[in-house]
């Protein structure tokens, strides 16, 4: 459970509209840009919802990582975006990935404002000697 969690919001993006409205074209970006990274994906679900009276549905785009999971919510009426990216770091450090991750996706979608934070999750503890077989 020891890893990076990192979120961005964004407001204002000045991207091409089919990445906050194409849940196909947003997930072949974030499959490049996982692999650009040097992660590893394993599985990934893009839906893209329906218009509403307040203009067209957004994006979900989930990318399952070997190392944990990045997932990319758009809210096209407003010009906005959630980012998640979250990797364990039990077996090697993944964090430099996990930002160059988020850094690719900030790029992507050209925001001009951006709340980023990150956590550090868990901590690598020893296994106590009852649990080892």
């Amino acid at each position: 459970m020891h890893g990076l969690h990192l979120t961005a919001d964004l407001h204002g993006c000045r991207c091409a509209p089919h990445w906050l409205t194409d849940a196909d074209a947003l997930g072949r970006a974030c499959l490049e840009a996982v692999a650009a990274s040097g992660l590893q994906a394993v599985g990934q679900v893009f839906h893209t919802f329906p218009a509403t009276a307040h203009g067209p549905g957004g994006v979900t785009a989930t990318v399952l990582l070997a190392e944990s999971h990045l997932c990319v919510h758009t809210w096209p009426e407003q010009a906005a975006v959630t980012l998640d990216v979250y990797v364990c770091n039990f077996g090697a450090d993944h964090s430099a990935k996990a930002h160059a991750l988020m850094n690719a996706l900030l790029a992507l979608l050209e925001a001009t404002t951006v709340q980023r934070h990150a956590l550090q999750r868990g901590e690598l503890r020893p296994v106590p000697e009852s649990l080892v077989p």
